[in-house]
Formats: structure tokens, sequence, C-alpha cells
């Protein structure tokens, strides 16, 4: 009996690379989701910890904010992916803030943010972080490289016209 030879794949190909956006997109939405659903059980189900409704709520708010901050840290000098990956993140976020507004009630009123404000929201703040850092990016490339082409000669110009 002849053994057959173990199955090679080839991770070259389109669908086995990775995709970092995508990725970051999906782990910063869970982080944001996991941070609001633990906010909210804090707040509306833990009797005790309402004396420190303070120190909950910053802490909540650290949280969120840090995890926002994942994809454009992670992607600072790519504005598309930056941009790409936070809007994954930042979908999945409303997506669960509305279904989490079945569960809890008054959640939009106390908030006073339906889902689609505060995806608009999210998506003009990573906008604006996506577009600051491509302009950033081409101040910095226009420092290193000079914005004038050099001067063409009559010779160079002859050359061309013909």
């Amino acid at each position: 009996m002849s053994e057959t030879p173990p199955i090679e794949f080839d991770r070259g190909t389109p669908a086995h690379r990775p995709r970092p956006a995508l990725w970051a997109g999906v782990y910063t939405g869970a982080l944001l989701i996991l941070t609001m659903l633990g906010a909210l059980v804090a707040a509306n189900r833990v009797p005790m910890l309402e004396p420190y409704a303070l120190e909950r709520n910053a802490i909540s708010y650290t949280l969120f904010v840090m995890f926002m901050l994942l994809p454009i840290v992670r992607f600072f000098g790519q504005p598309l992916k930056m941009f790409g990956s936070a809007m994954i993140g930042w979908v999945m976020f409303v997506a669960a803030y509305d279904i989490t507004g079945m569960v809890f009630r008054n959640l939009f009123g106390s908030l006073r943010h339906d889902p689609f404000l505060a995806l608009v929201e999210g998506a003009v703040l990573y906008g604006v972080c996506a577009v600051g850092s491509w302009v950033l990016g081409m101040v910095l490339h226009a420092r290193h490289h000079p914005i004038a082409p050099g001067r063409k000669t009559g010779s160079d110009i002859a050359r061309h016209i013909r």
C-alpha cells in the first residue's frame, strides 16, 4: 500500500491572504460591544455600584474611547484601511446598540442618541481622522520631496516637442 502525500495549501492565493483591516474592525467592534454591555449591566443591574456612578462611568468612557482609537492607531499611515476598519467595528457596535435598545427600554431616550445618529457621528469622526491622516501623510511627503519639478533646458524642451 502506498501512502498518499499530504495535501498542501497555497497560502499565497487571494483566498488565504490575511485581511488586517477586516480583523482589526471585527476586534474593535467586539471590544466596543463588550464595553457597552458591561457599562449597561453595571449601571442597570448592579445596584451596589450606584454610589460610585461617576467612577463607573469614567472607566466605561475611558475604555470606550481607547477601543475606538484602535483602528486609528493601527492604520495611521493608511487612511483607506483606517476608515474601512473603523467603520466595520462601528457598524457592529451600532447594530448591537440598536438591539440593546430593545432590552433596555429607555436607552435611546436617556442617551439622546438613536442608532442612526450614532452611526453618522461615528462615520464623521472616523472620516475626519482618515482625512487628517491622509493630509498629514501628504504634508510629510511634501517636506521630503521637492514640489516643483526641476528646470528644463531649451534642448530638453526641443526634444520633447519633436
